[in-house]
């Protein structure tokens, strides 16, 4: 009863939602106002209860609703004892940096007892997007979707769905989370990997007591549903699958996509995927499941998590079928997938590929090892771009850089590795040692950029799933192995490539992506694995001002916390 009251509800906000929309003007922009109380709840999982911090009590949060075009405010009040900021992950925020949100590089976090009003517009965009807290790991429970519908008159690129719904898979630790990353970097190790996934904060039937803590779509047979799914998940890409049910990709990080058919998707921490289905099967109950994709040894929580997709009619006494997901380490289908995606790139929704290239960036992604006299093994585990090891300045960056406050970073990153080597080649598991520094990389507004961010074989190869904020780039190319700068750009797809906010580098191998620096301010990069973050695979740029105060960083809002 809960469930469907739950979608009932659901419904009824959409209902409301879609009503304000009809009473506004179609030429006017509105304004969406949100209230985000950061508090502390009680949550049972796994036939256990534990405290955890929660948006407005709700696990996961309250979902942001807009119209491309609308202007959101979100007053975050913080009411619990860690620091926070939320993130709207995907959200260019042009010339905003302000309302981006991660912690130290855009802003000072919020103290507890303090508030913050995000303040943002919402342009050019439209589609699934999701916001997260960006800092420590409160992730693991601080997050929800957003919905940015199309302005006023337009539709879809692809069938009208009759219904729809969020589908955001996370990760749920037994534990204290922010005690297990403590205790973990005590020992200069990685925390124990988490004890289950979620389908919107719930389980499935497959886990102990976890049977109320199931999460049901109803459909009707015959109707198309539109399927909006998130990778909430700190540390694992994940596959999806609907038993007996294709799904049609349609959308990936909220642009859309060339259409394809697929049975199974994978989705990378930090990535979006819009799916059409159709109740075109018998009339059941059919399992949706994830599971972890990881092609390395790299240890991961490689339990199935399920939620159900129930014909209406149908009695919950009816045991639901499985789908048939691939084995956690099947690369092949993980490329595959990759590779069936292209950008729509219609006159509507062009796909607008830099072709000249201003400034060529090549990033090498490892894992490394530093001396800890209070660790475990004298070690502690670290990560870097370029053997840079990024540490996290106690002043916002943006700031920094607005004000002109010096000391605080260096722009000097390298545009490429300081020594090339085999970097897929035999495990190196000497010489693993990083520098450290707070360095970015100075970028001219409106210059176009071309990144290849290539995976190295230091203590092992894995994939990553990087994210970059500010902007979407375009993917361009991949593979596997050392990237070849001779021969590996001629088969670049310039075309149509897949554009994203967050993309994979494959296990062992190389990304290129393009962008136009059009944004100015200073915007984060790094990987979406928490683990790899708080290790220091990150780094940010510094996009200069354009010649006009349009093409500006806008002057920050006066009730920024103060660090």
């Amino acid at each position: 009863m809960a469930m469907k009251f739950d979608s009932y509800l659901q419904l009824f906000f959409l209902g409301c939602f879609y009503f304000s929309w009809f009473l506004s003007s179609p030429a006017e922009a509105a304004v969406r106002k949100y209230q985000f109380d950061i508090r502390v709840k009680n949550v049972s999982r796994l036939c256990r209860a534990k405290p955890i911090v929660t948006v407005n009590g709700r696990f996961p949060g309250p979902t942001v609703y807009a119209r491309e075009g609308d202007r959101v405010l979100v007053n975050v009040t913080n009411s619990v004892q860690y620091n926070i900021s939320i993130h709207w992950h995907g959200l260019k925020q042009f010339r905003n940096g302000w309302a981006d949100g991660p912690a130290y590089i855009t802003q000072c976090p919020i103290k507890t007892g303090h508030s913050y009003t995000y303040d943002f517009n919402v342009t050019g965009q439209r589609g699934t997007l999701w916001w997260h807290a960006h800092i420590l790991w409160l992730r693991a429970t601080v997050y929800g979707a957003i919905v940015i519908m199309p302005k006023e008159g337009r539709m879809f690129p692809f069938p009208q769905p009759h219904g729809e719904t969020k589908i955001i898979l996370g990760e749920w630790w037994n534990s204290d989370v922010e005690t297990l990353v403590n205790e973990a970097n005590k020992l200069g190790l990685p925390p124990p990997t988490s004890d289950s996934h979620t389908i919107n904060g719930k389980l499935g039937p497959l886990f102990p007591c976890s049977s109320k803590h199931t999460f049901s779509m109803e459909v009707e047979a015959g109707k198309t549903y539109l399927l909006r799914i998130i990778n909430a998940a700190l540390n694992d890409e994940l596959f999806f699958a609907i038993a007996g049910h294709n799904m049609t990709v349609v959308e990936i990080d909220a642009v859309y996509t060339k259409p394809f058919t697929t049975r199974v998707i994978l989705i990378a921490p930090g990535q979006t995927t819009n799916v059409l289905i159709i109740a075109d099967q018998p009339r059941s109950r059919y399992f949706m499941a994830a599971r972890p994709f990881m092609d390395a040894p790299v240890p991961v929580d490689n339990k199935t998590v399920t939620a159900i997709l129930h014909y209406k009619g149908i009695p919950n006494t009816v045991l639901p079928s499985m789908p048939k997901l691939p084995a956690p380490n099947n690369t092949n289908v993980a490329l595959r997938y990759n590779n069936r995606l292209r950008s729509l790139n219609t006159p509507q929704f062009p796909a607008k590929v830099p072709l000249k290239v201003d400034r060529h960036l090549f990033y090498t992604v490892g894992l490394g090892a530093n001396p800890c006299s209070s660790c475990q093994n004298g070690t502690q585990l670290t990560a870097s771009l370029n053997n840079i090891t990024f540490v996290m300045p106690k002043v916002g960056l943006l700031q920094a850089h607005y004000f002109h406050i010096k000391g605080v970073f260096k722009t000097d990153f390298p545009d490429r590795p300081p020594v090339p080597f085999n970097y897929t080649g035999v495990p190196l598991t000497a010489n693993l040692g990083t520098s450290l520094g707070t360095r970015l990389s100075k970028v001219a507004f409106n210059s176009t950029i071309e990144l290849v961010l290539q995976d190295t074989n230091l203590l092992t190869v894995e994939s990553h799933p990087f994210h970059l904020h500010g902007f979407n780039f375009f993917v361009v190319g991949s593979g596997v192995g050392n990237f070849d700068p001779s021969k590996d750009p001629a088969k670049f797809n310039l075309v149509d490539p897949p554009e994203r906010n967050t993309v994979g580098v494959p296990t062992g191998g190389w990304t290129a992506i393009r962008f136009r620096a059009d944004n100015p301010g200073v915007w984060f990069m790094h990987c979406h694995l928490e683990l790899h973050t708080m290790w220091g695979l990150k780094m940010a740029f510094v996009v200069e001002n354009g010649k006009s105060p349009e093409e500006s960083i806008i002057p920050p809002p006066k009730d920024l916390p103060p660090c």
